[in-house]
């Protein structure tokens, strides 16, 4: 009798040893697992791309918008990105210490300017680098060459609305873009262009309002009544009645 109770005992006794063991091996496994997930955490916040986001560098403020235009975009490029990646906008961007410059592939004066004055006006629109500078400069120094007049004249109704679409651009860079697109077309064609003031000012008028605005507008508006003559100040002061004319 007093073996057998012995021998029940001992069986109590191995089970609770086996219980123990059990529970103090469940909470090695769940301390060790916090730890493993404690470690993951602490090495993706450590890693260099959670730095980067958590600590940008001078150099992406620099350039936000930089992109590679022979890469793979993740998304449709643009027409005129599309243009530039295949070779169609006739120079490149070349990356100076102090400035950038364009390289062309041949001497602007030779190239015909339709379509491609009208392809650098609709990039005035794009937001990113190179493409805005390719097409802002490329505009301005295509309008340089000797006999811009005679060549840009008869794209006027097509690069009046492209234009517009610059001006009524909700980005405020696009627009300035525009306005000095629009400034250097009429020291190149004048008068000529004043057929097609009525078009652009509405947008004109409007930014106005804006403050930061007032400056740039009011000195385009007098660059055009200057090249422009007496008739664009008639044309603008029937749009923009508040306008100081530079005779005054």
């Amino acid at each position: 009798m007093q073996k057998s109770e012995c021998h029940r005992g001992v069986q109590m006794r191995n089970r609770l040893t086996d219980n123990c063991d059990q529970r103090t091996s469940s909470s090695a496994q769940v301390k060790h697992g916090t730890r493993v997930q404690q470690s993951k955490s602490s090495s993706s916040t450590s890693s260099p791309e959670s730095a980067r986001k958590l600590h940008p560098r001078p150099s992406d403020k620099l350039n936000p918008k930089t992109i590679n235009p022979f890469g793979e975009q993740p998304r449709a490029p643009s027409a005129f990105a599309a243009i530039y990646s295949k070779g169609g906008i006739p120079c490149r961007l070349v990356h100076g210490s102090v400035k950038h410059r364009l390289q062309w592939e041949c001497p602007p004066e030779k190239l015909p300017f339709d379509p491609l004055l009208i392809t650098l006006a609709e990039g005035l629109r794009e937001t990113k680098h190179p493409y805005t500078f390719v097409s802002k400069e490329g505009f301005r120094e295509l309008l340089l060459v000797t006999g811009a007049l005679e060549k840009a004249v008869p794209l006027l109704p097509r690069l009046i609305p492209v234009l517009k679409a610059a001006l009524v651009h909700v980005d405020d860079e696009v627009f300035e873009r525009g306005l000095n697109a629009l400034v250097q077309l009429s020291v190149v064609v004048g008068p000529s262009l004043n057929d097609h003031l009525k078009h652009l000012l509405t947008s004109l008028s409007k930014r106005l309002r804006d403050k930061k605005f007032k400056e740039p507008i009011t000195t385009a508006l007098q660059k055009l009544e200057q090249h422009g003559g007496s008739g664009s100040l008639i044309i603008i002061k029937s749009k923009i009645p508040t306008y100081c004319s530079i005779c005054c």
